[in-house]
């Protein structure tokens, strides 16, 4: 960030933003990005003042009530973390700052804090602890806890149908972006920071998009072939349909699947761009629908990335671990459970199914494919590290795929491989 004093001005602009997200009606980034639409008058650097500093109090709400006081305002709320978080100094914040708030801040520079319960030395709710209890112990819950609160590296995925990812890097070096080949997926690309890449070549031809690592890998389990039909059953906006039909060349059927028409008609822009032809969007009403059932029996592969809470993504969705409820995640598991045995139907004898999420929750996660194995004997578990081995990606993950922030340095997530016995 900046040495340069911040403005009161940009000091209201960001507390009026954070009063807004702190409120919970809506995603962090949808208010943030209708603030952005509004105040188009505001230079990047303010922009980015204002973003880093909310996701930055919605990571660390618990320690900085603590702190500031668990009825401290939204400023307070920001100001404690400016002063204790960042560290910034008196003198930065002298002409936003009031002389009382001068002098609540300077008080606040040398305030302790007691004995902190494992909720607020994680950063996380109560009932979100005791669930994640059941997978960790306390160290490796702290140790999660620090990996969920550092902000996510922005990863790239390359679309091999239109480059590779030694040109992509070559390319990205010529415009001064620095960058270097991800960990795991043989198409990640990590960038060193957070550059702009809306009107950079590389996107506007379609030979990158935005797609965390971890992502990526979900691809590679499901492992389609040239020429197979892969249902991609809970589509989203697409971002794993698209490397789906990468991964088939472009060949054979891919129906992408989703309840919400908003998130799928965005993939229609990113399949032009990313010249995929072979890709079949469609609005469906549930896990239900009549044209799914059409489907029975004939998918080679079906991809169910289901609905969840979201938790392993909190790296750069920190308002989730606030806006989930014990009563939320409940409600996620039935919907889980009745997709996944929807899906199942979809798939060929001999074919593959590969339950996914990025959720950190047992229940979400083992729980729902331990059940569906015990009620549905005509599917097998195969070794996720063994599907990817076979790729050419080294990672020891066994038996199912768990990704984690602090272990490798993705957003979490779950996934397990499951085939359909030959009839």
């Amino acid at each position: 960030m900046s040495q340069e004093g911040i403005s009161r001005a940009l000091l209201d602009q960001a507390v009026q933003v954070l009063g807004s997200v702190l409120g919970f009606q809506h995603p962090a980034d949808s208010v943030l990005s209708r603030c952005f639409r509004e105040q188009r008058n505001l230079g990047q650097r303010d922009r980015a003042f204002i973003a880093e500093s909310v996701y930055a109090v919605l990571r660390r709400l618990r320690w900085l009530r603590r702190l500031a006081g668990f009825r401290a305002t939204p400023r307070q709320l920001l100001l404690a973390w400016l002063v204790r978080g960042e560290g910034m100094s008196l003198r930065r914040l002298d002409a936003a700052l009031n002389g009382e708030e001068k002098a609540w801040a300077g008080e606040l520079k040398a305030r302790t804090i007691g004995d902190e319960t494992l909720g607020e030395r994680t950063d996380l709710p109560d009932w979100l602890v005791r669930r994640l209890s059941a997978r960790f112990d306390e160290e490796g819950l702290v140790a999660l806890a620090r990996g969920l609160n550092r902000p996510a590296p922005l990863d790239l995925r390359v679309n091999t149908l239109k480059a590779n990812r030694d040109a992509v890097l070559a390319g990205l070096a010529g415009s001064g972006i620095e960058a270097h080949a991800g960990a795991f997926s043989p198409v990640a690309i990590r960038l060193a920071g957070k550059p702009a890449l809306q009107r950079h070549p590389l996107f506007l031809d379609g030979c990158v998009e935005v797609q965390d690592e971890g992502s990526q890998l979900l691809g590679y389990l499901v492992a389609p072939k040239r020429g197979e039909m892969v249902v991609d059953f809970c589509a989203g906006a697409g971002g794993k349909t698209l490397l789906l039909g990468a991964l088939m060349r472009n060949t054979g059927r891919l129906y992408a699947f989703d309840v919400a028409e908003r998130r799928l008609a965005k993939l229609k822009p990113r399949m032009a761009r990313a010249g995929l032809s072979n890709v079949h969007p469609m609005v469906v009403a549930s896990e239900t629908d009549a044209r799914i059932k059409r489907l029975a029996g004939k998918a080679d592969r079906v991809l169910v990335d289901a609905p969840c809470s979201g938790l392993g993504t909190l790296r750069r969705n920190p308002d989730l671990k606030w806006r989930q409820t014990d009563a939320s995640v409940d409600e996620l598991v039935v919907k889980q459970s009745a997709i996944l045995a929807a899906a199942a139907r979809l798939v060929r004898p001999g074919g593959r199914l590969v339950y996914a999420t990025c959720s950190l929750l047992v229940e979400e996660n083992d729980a729902i494919v331990d059940a569906f194995l015990a009620a549905h004997p005509g599917f097998v578990q195969i070794s996720a590290a063994e599907v990817l081995r076979k790729q050419g990606i080294e990672l020891e993950c066994g038996e199912r795929l768990s990704l984690l922030p602090q272990v490798h340095d993705t957003d979490g997530f779950f996934a397990a491989v499951l085939e359909r016995a030959q009839a």
